[in-house]
């Protein structure tokens, strides 16, 4: 596929443009793992479909826009919901984590589902994945790797929502670039949005 044919897709509904800045992060790449282990055989996204003043064709409610990015608007919440989860280490001597959990957003625990809960969300379920009850020792690696987590993806493959959250290596701001939206089984397609730029949260 050409450089052209991958920055604008042309059909029967226009021309999108494609935000292209986020297909180089590690959050796309983590996003294109998690998409192939929770739902095999699915279509791959080519790239993330910009998304200006808030609107784009085909994105809406649950889903939502502001400062940080991202957020989704969940009707329930429910503790007690263990949604599958993959860990991912990127880096030997500084190692950073990323995390892709599949299940119902009702999980997450909070009604509004932004980059700041996402986060916390992702780091607890990273800090239950590393910690051994059995063994005190594993508790300062669980806080090291919660801590580290960088990047995390949620997939609702029931509601059909995915939403992506990374921190700033630097600052450590937290933001979701990228909102999913997941066909049903019959049409197996997976359509992603990114805001128009980077966007980092000042909280």
């Amino acid at each position: 596929m050409g450089r052209e044919s991958r920055l604008i897709m042309v059909g029967m509904e226009g021309v999108r443009e494609f935000a292209v800045d986020v297909t180089v992060r590690p959050i796309w790449r983590l996003l294109l793992r998690g998409l192939g282990v929770y739902l095999p055989g699915w279509e791959m996204p080519v790239g993330a479909l910009r998304v200006r003043d808030g609107a784009a064709d085909g994105f809406g409610p649950p889903a939502y826009v502001d400062d940080a990015g991202f957020g989704v608007q969940v009707r329930d919440r429910r503790k007690g919901l263990e949604p599958d989860r993959e860990i991912y280490v990127r880096g030997k001597e500084n190692p950073s984590f990323g995390i892709v959990a599949a299940g119902p957003a009702a999980a997450i625990g909070s009604r509004v589902v932004d980059a700041g809960a996402l986060m916390r969300f992702a780091r607890r379920l990273t800090f239950e994945e590393l910690f051994d009850t059995g063994d005190a020792d594993s508790v300062p690696y669980a806080v090291r790797g919660a801590r580290a987590v960088e990047n995390a993806v949620f997939l609702d493959r029931a509601a059909g929502i995915g939403l992506c959250v990374e921190a700033d290596p630097v600052t450590r701001a937290v933001a979701c670039p990228l909102y999913v939206r997941l066909g049903g089984p019959s049409e197996r397609t997976v359509r992603v949005y990114g805001v128009a730029q980077p966007v980092r949260s000042h909280s």
